[in-house]
């Protein structure tokens, strides 16, 4: 039905244009390291490229879902890849929900996980042994093994540790572990060869003692929207002659989002929509929006305290002031962001949206 209509294909496709090729990637996921669409936001990835070469560095990526997280973050692996270091990446999604209720479990599917994404050996048997409690065998494991066996520094990628925040008991555990190894990096020689980028959409709302947080050291970098230039950069890339007028539109309704953005120039550039239909049909089921909307619908229905505060945003056409854990969390979801203290819908198309739905 109508809703097939919009499925993007997995796999890159040709389509002929101005007798040019253009090769298309569908704009979900993570964008793939060759891509030509991955559009660079200024000064982030050279800030990002020149701390991961410091002995210890820790880099700390925070921004709501679809804003990029994932791609700024392989691309840091991927250019200290070639500066010759080792790389490593884990998503926490990928971690069974029996390793997050035990911490010992959970310490040792992080080592085993790292391990195999090096292609060593792993000797868990070997470091988990005695009566060290398992922050200090995990460490074992880092210091003694690990990080000896390789020759040269590591960078660790660690993706979605949000799923971490949800388990108390052991982000709290875990996060101090991180840190702890970071201030070891000040000083000690084999703990400088490890390098950290952190990666979350949300708020960190779990008590971290401040000296035991990795959330408030290191570079922090918060992905902003594309601004004029870099969507219009966007267009051209996508073989679009559009007038400055078609860009404002367009911004108008989906702002600066990445996603949202490269969504609405992936279907035009193929011919399924035209801007003008485009513009009519994306607040609806019927756009190509659907079920990202209907993704955030589903999350706000869950969550009846934010059901009534986007209720408020929403009715009103100037930011208002709304609690401050609201705030933070509809921020974290990506549905609005602050001017000062005050909130407002992160785009026209949550307003409409969310008016028609509400």
């Amino acid at each position: 039905g109508r809703r097939k209509k919009w499925m993007g294909t997995q796999t890159p496709i040709n389509f002929q244009h101005n007798e040019k090729e253009l090769l298309l990637d569908t704009p979900s996921g993570q964008v793939p390291l060759n891509s030509i669409f991955y559009i660079e936001r200024s000064p982030i990835e050279s800030e990002c490229y020149e701390t991961i070469m410091n002995p210890g560095a820790l880099i700390r990526v925070k921004a709501p879902r679809q804003m990029g997280k994932t791609s700024l973050m392989s691309r840091i692996l991927n250019y200290a890849q070639q500066q010759g270091y080792y790389k490593a990446c884990l998503n926490f999604q990928s971690a069974d929900e029996e390793f997050l209720t035990n911490l010992d479990l959970f310490l040792k599917w992080f080592c085993a996980s790292i391990t195999n994404e090096l292609n060593l050996e792993e000797k868990l048997s070997e470091y988990w042994q005695g009566v060290l409690g398992s922050k200090n065998k995990c460490t074992n494991y880092f210091q003694r093994y690990l990080l000896s066996e390789i020759a040269t520094p590591l960078v660790l990628g660690l993706d979605e540790v949000d799923q971490v925040f949800q388990h108390p008991e052991i982000a709290t555990s875990f996060f101090a572990l991180l840190r702890t190894w970071h201030e070891r990096g000040k000083n000690e020689e084999v703990w400088q060869k490890l390098r950290l980028v952190i990666v979350h959409s949300k708020e960190v709302y779990i008590p971290l003692n401040i000296n035991q947080s990795p959330f408030n050291v290191g570079l922090p970098i918060e992905l902003r929207e594309l601004n004029w230039e870099e969507v219009e950069n966007l267009v051209k890339l996508h073989h679009l002659e559009w007038s400055s007028e078609q860009i404002k539109e367009l911004m108008a309704m989906v702002g600066g989002h990445p996603y949202l953005v490269r969504q609405a120039l992936y279907q035009i550039a193929r011919g399924r929509i035209t801007l003008e239909k485009l513009l009519q049909v994306a607040p609806t089921e019927e756009g190509p929006y659907c079920d990202h909307l209907r993704r955030h619908l589903n999350n706000l229905e869950e969550h009846p305290e934010l059901l009534t505060a986007i209720k408020q945003i929403i009715t009103i056409d100037y930011p208002i002031s709304i609690g401050t854990k609201e705030g933070f969390k509809l921020r974290s979801m990506g549905l609005v962001k602050f001017q000062g203290n005050l909130v407002m819908p992160l785009c026209e198309l949550y307003r409409r949206y969310f008016s028609y739905r509400l």
